[in-house]
């Protein structure tokens, strides 16, 4: 027996799995619930900020997503050393001060604290981003999907958690907006250190020297047209994802729809993030990868379709609902094919150049968003998603023609 057999077989019997995965639910459902704070009111807080230019109002988000992508590789080597844990409940405190700092910034007027303050709540959101590979590594490979599904259905709390403490916490500190809200994002992130106290069995542990060195170099891993689809499926599903709801507030807003609705809009489109992830990891394992990510890039196309036909209500949220399910489906197919990818001691480095290519493009995507929507509108955000599915589109059906070659 191979050694990676002998490591898969003692991961399947591991009996904490199955808790650890719950363990992560319950946490990203709490740490999960900051990012929709951020990205409800990090353009309306900008625009508050700023003067008559508002080009730069999604700055802040921006700067959240540039957060996600500087701290990706530097959390994956961290919990590389200390293991997942003490790594997880570290990138806890990131999120507390973000939120102190971004609170301060706004009763002191300040739009460049505000963006300090953003991306350090990105650097905490890194770490969240890590759960669902904590949840699918502690597991043989027939668990690997579910355990995914498992810590992205702890998102539907967080669609909850998130907007509904922006209603009502956003005026808590009148007559001064949104740092009431942006306390509260402090208050989530130390309930949600409680909760990852809680991880038992191999993620109370640093790794053994076995899963940290060795394997191959990350240059001949990334050249598999597997792990290059799955990464750019990635890349595509939640950048669009993101180009499109960080305008969708303000575009709401421009509409006089008003907050409110822009954050209900925001809540029904992160419920429908993470609302099918109690059946996505079976139709991964019945349907494949490659199919499902094809479903969700057509929900994104759809998407952009329902937001260029009008802009009522009914519009914006019917879009922002699809947006979820298609970066739901996009976005855990390409997780669940780049762990296809990998063997146990090459993880930590796969995933953290994963994440790094996958939020960098996202803060580039958020970043424009602000740009493209000050300088061209609404229409052009949702124009922008059409040849991004099709590269993506493209992409998967290289991945079905490679899938006879020697398996990792």
């Amino acid at each position: 027996m191979t050694d990676q057999a002998l490591d898969s077989s003692v991961v399947s019997e591991d009996p904490h799995a199955r808790r650890n995965a719950f363990v992560l639910s319950a946490a990203a459902a709490i740490n999960g619930g900051i990012p929709p704070i951020a990205i409800t009111l990090g353009g309306l807080a900008g625009i508050y900020l700023l003067g008559p230019d508002k080009s730069l109002a999604t700055l802040p988000v921006s700067g959240f997503n540039l957060g996600v992508a500087l701290g990706a590789i530097p959390a994956a080597l961290l919990m590389r050393e200390i293991g997942r844990r003490y790594g997880f409940m570290s990138g806890t405190l990131f999120a507390v001060l973000g939120g102190i700092v971004s609170a301060i910034a706004v009763i002191l007027g300040q739009f460049w604290i505000l963006f300090a303050g953003f991306l350090c709540v990105g650097l905490a959101t890194s770490f969240v981003q890590q759960y669902r590979f904590a949840a699918a590594d502690s597991g043989d490979e027939a668990f690997r999907a579910k355990a995914i599904s498992w810590v992205m259905m702890g998102g539907i709390a967080a669609a909850i958690i998130g907007p509904q403490t922006v209603i009502f916490t956003r005026n808590l500190l009148q007559p001064i907006p949104f740092a009431g809200a942006f306390f509260a994002m402090s208050v989530l992130a130390v309930i949600g250190l409680g909760v990852l106290t809680l991880l038992s069995g191999s993620a109370r542990e640093a790794p053994k020297r076995v899963e940290v060195k060795g394997g191959r170099s990350l240059a001949e891993i990334a050249r598999q047209p597997r792990f290059v689809v799955a990464v750019l499926c990635a890349m595509g599903s939640y950048a669009l994802m993101a180009l499109v709801m960080t305008a969708a507030p303000l575009a709401m807003v421009a509409c006089g729809l008003g907050e409110d609705n822009a954050a209900l809009g925001i809540q029904w489109h992160v419920l429908a993030m993470f609302g099918p992830s109690f059946f996505t990891g079976r139709l991964i394992a019945r349907f494949g990868a490659e199919a499902i990510i094809t479903v969700g890039m057509a929900l994104l196309a759809g998407c952009a379709a329902v937001a260029l036909s009008g802009i009522a209500l009914a519009h914006f949220w019917i879009a922002l609902i699809l947006l979820g399910v298609g970066w739901n489906f996009g976005f855990i197919g390409a997780t669940a094919m780049l762990t296809q990818t990998y063997r146990p001691e090459e993880r930590s480095k796969v995933q953290g150049l994963n994440d790094f290519l996958v939020f960098g493009t996202v803060a580039t995507a958020s970043f424009g968003s602000g740009s493209i929507f000050s300088s061209f509108g609404w229409d052009w955000i949702n124009l922008a998603v059409f040849p991004v599915v099709v590269v993506c589109v493209l992409g998967v059906a290289v991945a079905v023609f490679s899938r006879r070659r020697m398996p990792v």
